[in-house]
């Protein structure tokens, strides 16, 4: 896929920056606003849409820088490739572990 949309929620956002694609960005709630801003700011995403301004002519737009923007693809293909190679939930596994096996 060449780019996800969504709402901006910190789960989405995880799972789109781990499949290594930039992100078109509508966010209307909680801590939506914060990580649109942070995508953007890391050069993986353009400017989020306010949702009230929603519409497909901007949502167009959007989709288009992305994809004739191969900084921005190429950035989210790096810190895809950092995420998947943390082997996260592994760390996290076993360093809890840790605490309680002995």
């Amino acid at each position: 896929m060449a780019a996800v949309v969504h709402h901006g929620g910190a789960g989405t956002t995880a799972a789109g920056l781990k499949a290594g694609v930039p992100a078109v960005i509508v966010p209307y709630m909680q801590d939506q606003p914060y990580w649109s801003q942070r995508l953007y700011k890391m050069g993986v995403s353009p400017m989020p849409i306010p949702y009230t301004k929603l519409s497909a002519e901007i949502l167009a737009q959007r989709l288009i820088t992305i994809l004739k923007d191969r900084s921005m693809q190429e950035r989210a293909r790096q810190i895809g490739g950092q995420i998947r190679a943390e082997q996260g939930l592994a760390r996290a596994v076993n360093t809890i572990e840790g605490y309680f096996i002995m």
